[in-house]
């Protein structure tokens, strides 16, 4: 895949756009205790902008077929850095920093729904499901180094100079992603369709529901493997680092296999295996390896609902359905830890676990029930109809 020309410098440019997605939720709440004193109030900030992410990320990336998509990242970029750099350098009243959070979540770029939008115009189809699986075991590395660097800069620099260090690796890797020649000759055309609409497929909208409760079950059991040790202890990140190298070896190990209707059930499925036996551990070393055999299926599954995506929609429709998914996962991580966070008063870290198990298992039996509606990709994903790039101009 890395032979093919640009494909390399795309993606590590959009894993340099996205890096601080792994630093922000962790950054945002530490700065925000630190200046309001409570964390109350920096999880509401932290919530306001969770829920800006969520309720623009669809809207947002449908402007990119009408203003281009150059346009749209610049714009985003410059209105979320603006609004983050408040929160960081100012000492603003709760409401303040609030409402700069709901803008700062809203005007995220959408370099997601781009990247992989831009994909199938980069390889051929026998590629394109390997190097969505490798893309998905990819962003393990926003996971697992995103919070240890933003812990690194808080010790040594404090959270106000972490956040400001964090956004000026979003402003670097935006703007080496949108002045990439790939991502300024796609041309992504006018949809028309309504906000919404391609909800109605029926292979977008279970993606769009499998992955949130697949998403919220991995924020449960996170939150539940941080309950079974002391808060901030290093077996926890020991276990959620052996569980992201899972992801990364499954990536690996089955993402040239084809998707077919049960493929999303079956990945599932692994991940349900595996924290189904995390659930009377409480030590490092089978928490470890419970959530590595979990961590197998991860980078599969995800890479699974990008190609339902590339394999079913329209490809003017196919940004918002990418934000849709997107949409769908900040929510049901929500959910997730919310859930996890009662099972886990009531009964500790296996509280969480349970919890993930669950959600997790509903997420499986719903991909398998309905997998008449998700398509054979057996033959390879095909062309994306209605598109062309654009040349540059001379």
């Amino acid at each position: 895949m890395l032979r093919v020309p640009g494909l390399a410098r795309i993606m590590l440019a959009q894993l340099i756009a996205r890096f601080p997605a792994g630093m922000y939720s962790l950054g945002i709440l530490m700065h925000m205790e630190q200046q309001h004193g409570s964390y109350t109030a920096a999880g509401l900030v932290l919530a306001a902008f969770s829920v800006g992410m969520a309720a623009a990320g669809p809207f947002v990336s449908r402007l990119m077929s009408r203003f281009g998509t150059v346009g749209v990242l610049l714009t985003t970029t410059v209105v979320s850095i603006a609004a983050l750099t408040s929160i960081a350098i100012f000492d603003l009243p709760l409401w303040a920093d609030v409402l700069a959070g709901i803008v700062a979540g809203a005007a995220m770029p959408p370099v997601v729904p781009t990247v992989r939008t831009l994909y199938p115009r980069m390889v051929q189809q026998r590629l394109l499901a390997p190097l969505f699986s490798f893309d998905a075991a990819l962003q393990e590395i926003i996971w697992v180094f995103g919070p240890v660097l933003l812990t690194m800069l808080v010790s040594f620099l404090g959270t106000g100079t972490a956040m400001l260090v964090t956004i000026a690796i979003q402003l670097v890797g935006g703007l080496f992603f949108l002045l990439s020649p790939e991502v300024r000759r796609l041309r992504i055309p006018p949809t028309t369709r309504k906000l919404g609409r391609v909800l109605r497929k029926p292979p977008v909208l279970l993606s769009v529901i499998v992955s949130s409760m697949f998403i919220g079950g991995f924020a449960a059991v996170e939150a539940g493997v941080v309950a079974t040790f002391d808060h901030g202890s290093l077996e926890a990140g020991i276990v959620l680092g052996v569980s992201a190298l899972g992801s990364l070896v499954g990536g690996f190990a089955l993402g040239t296999r084809a998707i077919t209707p049960w493929s999303v059930a079956i990945r599932l499925g692994i991940v349900l295996l595996g924290m189904a036996i995390a659930l009377p551990m409480t030590d490092v070393v089978g928490l470890s390896i419970a959530l590595f055999i979990a961590g197998i299926g991860t980078a599969p599954a995800l890479a699974a609902f990008s190609a339902i995506v590339a394999g079913t929609v329209k490809f003017a429709d196919t940004p918002e359905a990418y934000a849709w998914i997107g949409t769908g996962q900040l929510l049901g991580a929500a959910l997730g830890s919310a859930i996890a966070g009662v099972a886990i008063d009531a009964n500790g870290g296996v509280g969480g676990v349970c919890v993930a198990v669950v959600m997790v298992a509903i997420a499986a039996a719903i991909a398998a029930i309905f997998r008449r509606h998700q398509p054979d990709l057996r033959q390879g994903i095909g062309e994306p109809p209605d598109t062309a790039p654009v040349e540059l101009p001379r």
